[in-house]
């Protein structure tokens, strides 16, 4: 497969994300509807974490077999990646909303982080982890895996668009209709590292650079987990957000299995 084919369907599957962000736009919802969707939210974002550390631990068990046998430095440089990644990533948008994403009223009100810096901070982690996933698209076509590739786009463009309706679950369950020109921004933050990643991924090969990017997004996604209990809890509607929790969890299950299916 060509560079421009396969930059140019990388970047429809980081895009698709747009096909799930109009949700957001979804207007007044009853109380017990916001608890259900700011569920299904966390539970997609639980798959998201559970996902991107498994994937991120791969090349580190690979190093950890080699090390048994070899030098040690590969593998401690790869744990030493992912530690470092996993940090910025979580203690990070800690300083990044105190510095950058100033909170809503609803959140200065309430003590926690505001709806909207709330999908923001959602976007920032599903972005660092779809870097990776671009990075996947790009070396399967160099390698000439075409079917593989394939099966990588349209696996990770329909696992995009759940989680754009990841990003819009805060802004509906707190009842807030944003613009166009909002979506289209959380949008370009959390699909453009897709066609990002293709092009660095077609270019080389670096299991540093693969560890470290889902390392971030691993501690991006945790962060915002905790945020969303904390409105879940807020927003009551226990049975509710149990079977919501379920729901996000398995959506996002179920699009991954496409992409492990392919040979991913």
């Amino acid at each position: 497969m060509g560079f421009w084919a396969t930059v140019l369907l990388g970047a429809i599957a980081g895009f698709t994300i747009y096909l799930g962000l109009p949700f957001a736009r979804l207007r007044s919802p009853r109380r017990g509807v916001q608890g259900f969707l700011n569920a299904i939210a966390t539970g997609i974002l639980v798959f998201l974490l559970w996902d991107v550390l498994s994937k991120a631990n791969e090349p580190i068990v690979d190093a950890l077999a080699g090390a048994q046998k070899g030098p040690i430095g590969p593998f401690a440089a790869l744990l030493a990646v992912l530690v470092t990644g996993f940090g910025v990533g979580l203690v990070g948008l800690v300083y990044l909303e105190r510095a950058v994403i100033r909170p809503t009223a609803e959140g200065l009100r309430a003590g926690t982080v505001g709806p909207r810096s709330l999908s923001l901070m959602i976007a920032v982690g599903i972005g660092a982890h779809n870097f990776s996933e671009g990075l996947a698209i790009g070396q399967a076509a160099v390698t000439g895996a075409i079917s593989l590739a394939t099966i990588l786009i349209i696996g990770f463009g329909l696992h995009n668009m759940t989680e754009g309706f990841g990003i819009g679950a805060p802004l509906v369950a707190a009842g807030i209709c944003p613009s166009w020109r909002y979506l289209g921004l959380v949008g370009l933050i959390g699909g453009g590292p897709t066609f990002l990643g293709t092009v660095v991924g077609y270019g080389f090969r670096s299991d540093y650079v693969f560890v470290a990017c889902l390392s971030i997004a691993a501690g991006s996604i945790l962060y915002v987990i905790g945020e969303l209990l904390a409105a879940g809890r807020r927003l009551g509607a226990r049975e509710l957000a149990g079977w919501g929790l379920l729901a996000g969890f398995f959506a996002g299950y179920a699009t991954d299995l496409l992409v492990t299916w392919g040979g991913a």
